[in-house]
Parts: structure tokens; sequence; C-alpha cells
């Protein structure tokens, strides 16, 4: 993927590492829950909620600030998305969805993250 000329912006990664930091912290926080127990936890949901906001914001500025970077991170629009739904519709979140998505989709974007960040490094 990395083709010789891709030159990072100076903020982006510490964008990135906001990022990595978020997501790390949902798999870490869900790593021994259920749907079950996640579906009745409150404060549960809402750390993996905000945390997923901090996640589609970050993705949102790097966007902004580096989209060479940005469209290097499979599914970016929507990680960003998810993050606006999380926050304007908060009242359709569907726990089943966000499950999912720390199951099916965080692993892939935490890679892609840390392989930016070792190509910044």
């Amino acid at each position: 993927m990395h083709n010789g000329s891709f030159s990072m912006q100076p903020r982006s990664p510490k964008i990135l590492e906001d990022i990595r930091d978020a997501a790390t912290f949902v798999r870490a926080v869900t790593a021994t829950e259920t749907l079950a127990t996640y579906g009745t936890n409150r404060l549960l949901r809402q750390a993996v909620e905000r945390n997923f906001e901090i996640i589609g914001e970050a993705m949102r500025r790097l966007d902004h600030h580096d989209p060479e970077t940005a469209r290097r991170v499979p599914n970016y629009a929507r990680v960003i998305a998810f993050r606006n739904i999380l926050i304007h519709g908060y009242d359709l979140i569907d726990h089943v969805l966000v499950w999912d998505t720390i199951h099916q989709h965080l692993p892939a974007l935490q890679s892609a993250i840390e392989m930016l960040l070792a190509e910044a490094e």
C-alpha cells in the first residue's frame, strides 16, 4: 500500500493515535462482555458510544487536514457517518449494530491505523 510518495501531514500521527487509543479502549472494555450484558449496562454502552464518537470525530478531522491519509483508512467515510448517527441520532442507536461494529469492523480499523502509525515513525 505504501508507494514511496506518501507524506503524512504533521498533525496526522496525533489524530491517528487518538483513534487507536479510543479503539483500544472499546475493545478492552468489551472483551469479557456479551451482547446481553452490553445491552443492560448503560455505563458501558455510553463509554463505548463516546469512544466511537471520538474515533469518528478524529477521522473527520483527519479527512479535513490530511485527506490523502484519511483515504488510506478503509471505510473512513462510514466511520465518520457512524459518529454522526451516534451524536445526532442518539435515540435511534441500535445496540446490536454497535456490538457488531465492535467485533466486525473495529479490528480492521485498528489494523489500518497501526499500519499508518508505523509508516509515520
